[in-house]
């Protein structure tokens, strides 16, 4: 008896020394991050809550929106490149028709689930031929929001028209995709297509100034026509730049914006045709890898920002359109992974040519 007393001691006295010791780190609880924290995406965090917060496409959503409050909806397709507000406006929908409770009336799928032919026959029907209950909604109908769309396999597109005949009594179905080509036909005539095209540079400043306000941030107009440049009309894109480009820099110039992308500056861009034009074909091979090395430039940025400045540079069509085909085949080429300083030598060796020929012009 008194041996274990003395072992249950000794453990006691090892437990106290394990607890006395300093923690280095491992085995410590980190605290969740409360909703809406720091850690939440903005391009989640900012996504609109009702049709009126949708930044632009007024025409569609004023249609969408006439439609669900006249409780006239049909099956809808919307589709578009991605970041334009397609999977927004149909979750504005769902919340302006069914309230707080809409979780509980739409079935969401996206290309993330399981959606070939079982999934059709099964999750999808059983859902849709359920009787559904109002949480004091407008509507009884059930909304049925399949996501990237165009990733359906064909089989079960084909299943899918049958299910949407069927059950159009009790439920509406919204198909959303990049690639309108990849739906068949005849789910798209029994669809009311909208398309989302990009979004223009104004509507994408507008929500951006609204994110700068809600974070109090310091952006000068340099750096929110940066952020316009890059997105391309991709409102989540635009979103995830500021925001990365926020965690790098306090202050969120034009500069630091490519910096934090990777992109040729307009500058830089500038320089580099500059060289092209005019420097000799050794020289501008020489300048132009430096300038990659020194700030980290991928040639393909290179190709695509010196394409646009050659669009905007005053030359001949007969020499322009020959240079923007083999800037259009080095680009093509690089996609492929062909070597960097084979390309770079083509590229100079195509402003050479075309060089010669201006001269020759002149002349």
């Amino acid at each position: 008896m008194a041996e274990a007393i003395a072992l249950m001691d000794i453990d006691e006295e090892e437990n106290q020394n394990h607890l006395s010791k300093p923690n280095k780190g491992k085995n410590v609880v980190v605290p969740a991050t409360p909703p809406g924290g720091k850690a939440t995406p903005w391009v989640e965090k900012y996504r609109p809550q009702s049709l009126a917060d949708v930044a632009a496409h007024r025409d569609i959503i004023d249609t969408i929106d006439r439609l669900t409050s006249e409780n006239r909806l049909p099956h809808l397709l919307l589709y578009g490149p991605p970041g334009t507000g397609k999977t927004s406006t149909i979750l504005a929908v769902a919340r302006k028709l069914y309230g707080a409770q809409y979780h509980n009336m739409i079935l969401e799928l996206n290309a993330s689930d399981d959606r070939g032919i079982d999934v059709v026959r099964k999750q999808i029907q059983d859902f849709a031929s359920t009787q559904s209950f109002s949480f004091g909604a407008k509507a009884s109908v059930k909304l049925v929001l399949l996501d990237e769309a165009d990733a359906m396999t064909k089989d079960a597109q084909f299943a899918l028209r049958r299910v949407i005949e069927k059950y159009t009594k009790n439920t509406r179905f919204a198909l959303i995709c990049n690639h309108v080509n990849k739906i068949i036909p005849a789910l798209q005539s029994r669809c009311t297509r909208f398309r989302f095209a990009p979004l223009d540079p104004m509507h994408v400043g507008e929500r951006l100034k609204h994110v700068i306000e809600a974070e109090g941030l310091d952006v000068p107009e340099s750096g929110l026509e940066a952020l316009k440049c890059l997105s391309n009309g991709d409102m989540r894109k635009a979103l995830n730049i500021l925001q990365s480009t926020h965690m790098a820099s306090q202050q969120i110039t034009e500069e630091t914006v490519y910096l934090c992308t990777g992109n040729p500056l307009p500058q830089d861009v500038q320089q580099i045709t500059h060289w092209l034009l005019n420097e000799s074909f050794a020289e501008s091979y020489k300048r132009i890898s430096e300038i990659k090395t020194r700030k980290g430039l991928a040639l393909v940025d290179i190709v695509r920002e010196v394409t646009m400045f050659v669009f905007k540079i005053k030359m001949q069509s007969d020499i322009r359109v020959p240079l923007i085909n083999d800037l259009a085949d080095i680009e093509y080429r690089l996609s492929f992974g062909c070597n960097d300083k084979l390309q770079l030598g083509s590229l100079i060796a195509s402003f050479t040519r075309a060089r010669s020929a201006l001269v020759a012009a002149a002349n």
